[in-house]
Order: C-alpha cells, then sequence, then structure tokens
C-alpha cells in the first residue's frame, strides 16, 4: 500500500496537469564517461530522425520516480532503483509541457534497443560533441545541466 505522501503527492500531480493542462514528460540522462545515451527515433510523428534521451510521459496515478523506472524498462530493458535516479534539471516548456531530466548514476540489466520500431539506434555520443538532430529542447536541457542550472525555460523567449 502507498504511503500517504506518495498519495498526496500522486494526487497534487493530477491536479497540476488537469488545472494546468501540462504534459509531464520523463527523461533520462545515462552516462557512460563523457557520452550520453541517445535513440535515434523513427514512427513516433515527433522528432523522426532526431536523436533524443530516453523519455516518456508521466500516465495518470504514476508517480514521477515510478514513472521513470518505468520508461527505463520499456525503452531500455533496464530495471533502476528509485534511490539511483536523481533530478537534475526541470524545463517549463511553452508548449505545454514540464519536462523532468533524471540521470540514472546506477542501473541493472543489459541496455537493449526495446523498442526497435520506434527507435532506430541507441548511441552514445560524446557530450561535447552533440549532432545536429538533437531534439532542440533536449540539446538546451542539457546545456542548462552542463552549466550547473537546475530550472530553465525553452520556448518562452
Amino acid at each position: 500500500m502507498a504511503s500517504p505522501f506518495a498519495l498526496s503527492l500522486t494526487r497534487l500531480q493530477h491536479d497540476v496537469m488537469a488545472r494546468n493542462g501540462l504534459i509531464v514528460d520523463l527523461h533520462l540522462i545515462l552516462r557512460q564517461g563523457v557520452r550520453i545515451l541517445f535513440g535515434l527515433r523513427r514512427n513516433t510523428g515527433f522528432g523522426d530522425g532526431m536523436y533524443h534521451l530516453p523519455a516518456g510521459h508521466l500516465e495518470d496515478e504514476e508517480t514521477i520516480s515510478a514513472g521513470a523506472i518505468r520508461e527505463a524498462k520499456e525503452e531500455l530493458g533496464i530495471d533502476i532503483h528509485p534511490a539511483g535516479l536523481h533530478l537534475v534539471h526541470v524545463m517549463h516548456q511553452r508548449s505545454g509541457r514540464l519536462s523532468l531530466f533524471f540521470e540514472v548514476r546506477k542501473w541493472s540489466g543489459d541496455l537493449v534497443n526495446a523498442e526497435p520500431h520506434k527507435c532506430e539506434s541507441l548511441d552514445w555520443i560524446p557530450a561535447d560533441r552533440l549532432p545536429d538532430n538533437i531534439v532542440p529542447y533536449a540539446a538546451v536541457a542539457l546545456q542548462f545541466i552542463r552549466d550547473g542550472e537546475n530550472v530553465g525555460t525553452y520556448g518562452w523567449d
């Protein structure tokens, strides 16, 4: 059974999403030395042909930690303990999204492309040499993180 705090947080998330119409996105940053894991998107209708961090939407009645853990399993086939998730950036997008970026410092299992119908490949890309075809807001968020900014906006300027 969930704790009263977890239930209150879930209700708060639901109320905020309903009242403001915000979509909550969960992004995972996995590092291997100086490289970051990206997926090359395809057949999704958003950013196809572009690299993006493993990501997905928060589902109703789901905590942000549970959602990030679920996305890691669905997209990458890995297991993450909640203590392995570190929220490193929150981005409010003009498009009506609240994007949360979690650094994943520890996981178990072998990384696999668990959604090949949505992801052409998984690639480790050096953080200082990102290609031009990165989903733009993700590139901006990664720059904010490099600059030590834990809160940012996108599309408001």
